[in-house]
Order: C-alpha cells, then sequence, then structure tokens
C-alpha cells in the first residue's frame, strides 16, 4: 500500500475540509427534502451515514477517484447528508487527477440528471429546487478543482523555468570562468614559454660548448639572468591577474608595435630573424595587434625550439578597411644546429614532442576569436605560420565602440 506523506499544512487542510463538509451537511440539513413519514431510526442511520462520509474526507488524499465515486452513488441512493463529502471528493480529483479521471467521476455524478430532467414536471418544488442544487455544487466544486490545477500547473511552469534560467545563468558563470582560465594558461604559456626557450637554448649552448671563449660564457649567462628575470616579472605580472579583481586588471598588453622589441630581444639571443614590417599609420586595434604579437612570439619560439639556428623571416603587412597579415617562416636548421638539437633532444629538451602542438592550437584558437584564420605548416625544408587578421576601418572601429 502507497504510504502518504502529509505535512502539517496537509493535515490542516485535510481537517479543515472535512469540518467544512460537516457543517455543510448541518446547515443544509433543514433544505433537504424528506418523507414526513421516515422511520426515526432511518432519520438517524441517514444522519450517522452523513457524518462517518465526513470523516472519509481524511482519506481523500490516498484513494481520492475511489472516495468520490462511492460518496456519489451513496449520496444518491443512501444519504441524503454526504453532498458536503462528495463536494470535496471531487474537488480533489479535478484538483489532483489526470483530465480522464476526472471526466469518469463528472460522468458518475452527472449520469442521473438526464433522468431527472426528462420527469422534471412531475417532481415537486422542492425535491426541484434541492436536485438543481445538488448539481449545480458538484459542477461548481469541479470547476474550482480544474481552476486550482491549471493554477499549480503554472507555478510548477514557472518554477522551472525560474530553475532553468538559474541553472542556464550558473552554466554562463561556469563557461566564463572557463574561457577566463583558458585565457590566462594561453597568455602563461605564450609569455614563459617565450623566455624559457631563450633559457633552455642558452643553456644548451653553454653545456655543450665547455670549450667556448670566456667572453662568449659571460654573454650566454647574461642572457640567461635577464631572461630568467623577464621570466619571473611576467610570472609575478600573471598571478597579479589571478589574485586582481576585474577592475584592477590594468596590466598593459603587447601591441603591434612592440615586436620591434619582441625581434630586438630574440637576435640578442643569437637568432637570424628579419623583420618586415609592421606597416606605418594607424595602429589597428588592440585585440589584433595582441593577436598579431602573440602568433610572432610563439612561432619564434618554436623556431628556436625546432630549428636553432635558422634564419627567420617575420613579415607583417596590411592596413585599415583590409586585413593584417602575418607570416613567420624559418629555413631548415643547419646540420651543426641540428645535431646539437638531437644531442638536446636525448636529454629530454627542445623536442618537437614536448609541446604536442599546443601551441600552434592556442594560436590558431586566438586568430578565431580575433575574427581571422591561422595556418600552419612545412615549406621548403622549413616551417611556416600563417595567419590573417581582420583590420577594421576606423570609423568602423569607433562606431563599434559608441555602440
Amino acid at each position: 500500500m502507497r504510504r502518504i506523506h502529509r505535512t502539517r499544512r496537509d493535515w490542516a487542510a485535510d481537517l479543515g475540509l472535512m469540518l467544512f463538509a460537516a457543517c455543510f451537511a448541518a446547515a443544509s440539513a433543514d433544505s433537504i427534502p424528506i418523507e414526513e413519514d421516515l422511520d426515526p431510526l432511518w432519520r438517524t442511520v441517514d444522519q450517522v451515514i452523513g457524518g462517518l462520509g465526513c470523516a472519509t474526507v481524511l482519506l481523500r488524499r490516498r484513494w481520492p477517484v475511489a472516495l468520490a465515486v462511492a460518496l456519489l452513488l451513496a449520496g444518491s441512493e443512501v444519504s441524503h447528508y454526504l453532498t458536503g463529502p462528495a463536494m470535496v471528493a471531487v474537488f480533489t480529483v479535478a484538483a489532483t487527477r489526470p483530465w480522464r479521471a476526472t471526466a469518469w467521476v463528472a460522468a458518475v455524478a452527472f449520469v442521473p440528471l438526464p433522468a431527472f430532467l426528462w420527469q422534471l414536471p412531475e417532481v415537486s418544488g422542492d425535491r426541484k429546487s434541492s436536485a438543481l442544487t445538488y448539481f449545480a455544487l458538484i459542477a461548481g466544486a469541479i470547476g474550482w478543482g480544474l481552476f486550482r490545477r491549471s493554477r499549480q500547473q503554472l507555478i510548477a511552469s514557472l518554477r522551472e523555468r525560474a530553475e532553468l534560467a538559474e541553472a542556464d545563468a550558473e552554466s554562463r558563470t561556469e563557461r566564463a570562468r572557463r574561457e577566463a582560465r583558458e585565457e590566462i594558461a594561453r597568455e602563461m604559456h605564450d609569455v614563459l614559454g617565450h623566455r624559457l626557450t631563450l633559457l633552455s637554448l642558452h643553456a644548451g649552448a653553454l653545456e655543450f660548448h665547455t670549450n667556448a671563449p670566456r667572453e662568449e660564457i659571460g654573454k650566454a649567462a647574461g642572457v640567461i639572468r635577464e631572461s630568467a628575470h623577464l621570466a619571473l616579472r611576467d610570472l609575478r605580472e600573471v598571478i597579479g591577474v589571478l589574485r586582481a579583481g576585474p577592475a584592477e586588471d590594468e596590466r598593459p598588453q603587447p601591441e603591434l608595435a612592440d615586436l620591434a622589441r619582441l625581434v630586438a630581444e630574440a637576435r640578442a639571443a643569437g637568432g637570424r630573424i628579419e623583420l618586415t614590417g609592421p606597416p606605418d599609420g594607424p595602429a589597428p586595434p588592440p585585440v589584433v595587434g595582441r593577436t598579431a604579437y602573440r602568433i610572432v612570439q610563439e612561432a619564434l619560439t618554436n623556431a628556436r625550439k625546432h630549428a636553432p639556428g635558422a634564419a627567420v623571416t617575420v613579415r607583417v603587412a596590411g592596413g585599415p578597411a583590409d586585413r593584417l597579415t602575418v607570416e613567420v617562416r624559418n629555413a631548415p636548421p643547419p646540420a651543426a644546429a641540428a645535431d646539437t638539437r638531437r644531442g638536446e633532444g636525448s636529454r629530454g629538451e627542445g623536442s618537437r614532442g614536448e609541446g604536442g602542438g599546443q601551441g600552434l592550437i592556442g594560436l590558431a584558437e586566438r586568430a578565431r576569436l580575433a575574427g581571422g584564420e591561422l595556418s600552419a605548416g612545412p615549406a621548403q625544408g622549413g616551417f611556416r605560420v600563417r595567419a590573417w587578421l581582420p583590420w577594421p576601418a576606423a570609423d568602423a572601429v569607433s562606431a563599434a565602440g559608441r555602440a
């Protein structure tokens, strides 16, 4: 048997409805047409049945349909005091049960109506009024139950929508956090990878060229020290962004004009790099300039890792209302450098599998987020990274800012 758990509110509602049914039976007792020659004992039994019918209201949550059918049939054939309990029972069915069950209970309630209407001319005035009032009360109870159910369904629907909206808001918040973490991860990869590659390159050179002149060893050690200092500074900046709030994130971001400084640092580390561009004139939007800078930075880092000693060509071209094109191409590494790189790879440094291609994947994602595209692959024995980024006209940029 299914156990019904009732809260205090449910018990209060059930006791209130039972009291309503009893009060209704007591208030309508004088208006019930009863034969004058009816045995007093039967009148007492009729009243006892009415009281028991009021008590059965407490069972309305467990067996609402069966209770409603039993009270409707008993009210029409056995007792005259069951109208109140029958109203509560049909109300419960209409408010809590499916449409089909409500329709069946309504059919049981109104099946005597056609026969009553057929005999209406022969029925006395008191009985006619009492019967019409009975059918009207039952119809009202069913209608009120249907209204109650519709209201509960509306409230449940609104609550579900609110929960879905809250879940959607939490999902958007979590997605924003995930995107922020991914952006920070890309930033750390781009910034620290550039510095740490310089450290690895010069440390490997010192390890293999132990007989190098003292001046070259001092120069390499200075570059290592400077690269380590810059790496620590960049790391502190990234960690500062993690600790700071959104309003405190005022860390300067690289721009397209900073490419010259980037190439100069790479040349100071011994790289053979030729830079063409950036174009003169207005600067591109900050997002475009920053993305172009990161593409060149990552491409130079990969060239140092996978093709040490190879010549690298960097070309940046474009203009407003057109597109910004970035191309970084490195030649095949020299034989001596390739041998050195193989030696380093045997110790787990500078191997092509070290990054697993995540840097290029991150660059492609950066370009896509900026509205452009990026391609990378072997070219003439070396490697080429080529990207284009949208560069809207100055009027379009200012209009977007105002919007």
